[in-house]
């Protein structure tokens, strides 16, 4: 008997317009890189035996991985809707640089950005992550508690910004 797992929830549609940017970049990135590829399969097909041929199945798997992810950026891309504009930059919404403090004075900086926009060298958080969605609609000096690894954690709110994208 297997186990059953439900679908993982959709991630929000939201993204910055720099983040959209990054996408067709990567996008356009994509392509030439599946032509260098498809040449390189070519040359590694016509040296004969295929199922011993190291070079060959290594560019049949990088041709994959590459067909797989502009399949999922053309199926995604469409969909995304670009958060340009913000309404009262005193509140925390999408978008957002957040400074935060906690009780022993160790200072936090998170940007909420978009699912497809999280990058691992960059303080951005998804804004479907409970620390998002508990910063959303906050102000400044607002107190932040989140459940973290079943305890609560408070955070101060110290300052809000909103890059220009």
């Amino acid at each position: 008997m297997g186990r059953w797992r439900p679908p993982s929830p959709k991630s929000s549609p939201y993204i910055t317009r720099r983040g959209y940017q990054s996408l067709e970049k990567e996008m356009t990135m994509l392509w030439e890189k599946r032509a260098e590829v498809t040449k390189a399969l070519a040359a590694a097909a016509a040296e004969g035996d295929r199922s011993e041929n190291a070079e060959y199945i290594y560019r049949k798997k990088q041709l994959r991985e590459i067909d797989n992810r502009v399949t999922y950026l053309q199926k995604r891309m469409p969909i995304l809707r670009i958060v340009d504009q913000v309404g009262d930059k005193n509140l925390v919404f999408f978008g957002a640089t957040v400074t935060l403090e906690d009780e022993q004075g160790n200072v936090y900086v998170h940007r909420i950005v978009g699912a497809d926009e999280i990058v691992s060298d960059k303080p951005h958080i998804s804004v479907d992550s409970p620390m998002a969605k508990a910063l959303i609609g906050k102000s400044l000096n607002e107190m932040v508690s989140i459940r973290v690894a079943g305890e609560i954690r408070e955070y101060y709110i110290t300052i809000i910004e909103y890059l220009v994208d």
